[in-house]
């Protein structure tokens, strides 16, 4: 049975970033199950080709495919060129591309870092910035933006990533009240640890305990966009964490998180 969320884009288009795996090709099967067209991108078209196949196979909707690296700079306009071309109208954007890293910040690789920055915050806002400005004539449209429990506090040793995160959901909840009076929703999702690929890709497997299902993070994701809200954390442990975490000292937050994740040296 289809949950009254995923109807809620039925017959729209919804352009889902980062849709090869994980919470992206989730929030891509959620939505096809309500009868969203699809445009879906991401940097390894075998699996896009795969899961654009099994989604109009299974639902008879609509799907498009456009290979992007969104460390690329330009890759957003080649996007946007590609839905304009296409004469595609999007209702639903999804921000879900992103990637970490972890260890010590000396010691990793600088383009990493800066290809980090690019694809999650940089890439988020040249997209939203393309997308918006249509929705706003229109006054109509959504924009989930992928965060993360990290958001809401620094993590030594994935410094960086938690520091984009943070980014993204500031971004989201101040874009959701800009855009309220042009009925636009604008939600931040930010998931704990999940069944993905990012810890492997980040170097964190270590750390993936107590991980909710893709698919249980992208329902909740939808859910929370359809009901308005400005951001959402997935999973009731996740929330009493990250909002806890507001009853003590940061520094003292800093250095429990610092415990956890510094690397045992060999």
């Amino acid at each position: 049975m289809v949950k009254k969320t995923a109807v809620e884009w039925r017959g729209r288009w919804a352009l889902v970033t980062g849709a090869s795996s994980g919470i992206g090709a989730a929030l891509a099967r959620e939505l096809a199950a309500g009868g969203t067209h699809l445009v879906l991108t991401a940097r390894r078209k075998d699996r896009l080709v795969k899961l654009a196949k099994e989604l109009t196979t299974k639902h008879q909707m609509l799907t498009e495919v456009f290979t992007a690296d969104l460390a690329d700079s330009d890759a957003p306009e080649r996007i946007f060129a590609f839905t304009k071309e296409k004469g595609i109208q999007i209702d639903l954007l999804i921000n879900n591309a992103g990637f970490g890293q972890y260890g010590e910040f000396p010691s990793i690789e600088k383009q990493r870092l800066l290809d980090m920055v690019g694809v999650n915050c940089h890439a988020v806002v040249h997209l939203t910035r393309l997308y918006l400005p249509e929705m706003v004539t229109r006054r109509r449209g959504d924009v989930l933006i992928v965060g993360s429990t990290a958001s809401f506090q620094a993590v030594p040793y994935i410094s960086t990533y938690a520091a984009t995160k943070a980014f993204d959901l500031l971004f989201a909840e101040g874009l959701a009240e800009e855009m309220k009076p042009h009925g636009i929703r604008v939600c931040a999702l930010c998931p704990g640890s999940t069944e993905s690929e990012f810890h492997v890709v980040s170097g964190q497997e270590k750390f993936q305990r107590n991980a909710e299902s893709a698919e249980k993070v992208a329902q909740t994701g939808l859910k929370s966009l359809a009901a308005g809200k400005s951001y959402v954390i997935s999973g009731l442990e996740n929330y009493l964490g990250a909002h806890g975490e507001r009853l003590v000292p940061r520094r003292f937050v800093t250095r429990i998180a610092a415990g956890m994740f510094r690397p045992h040296k060999k």
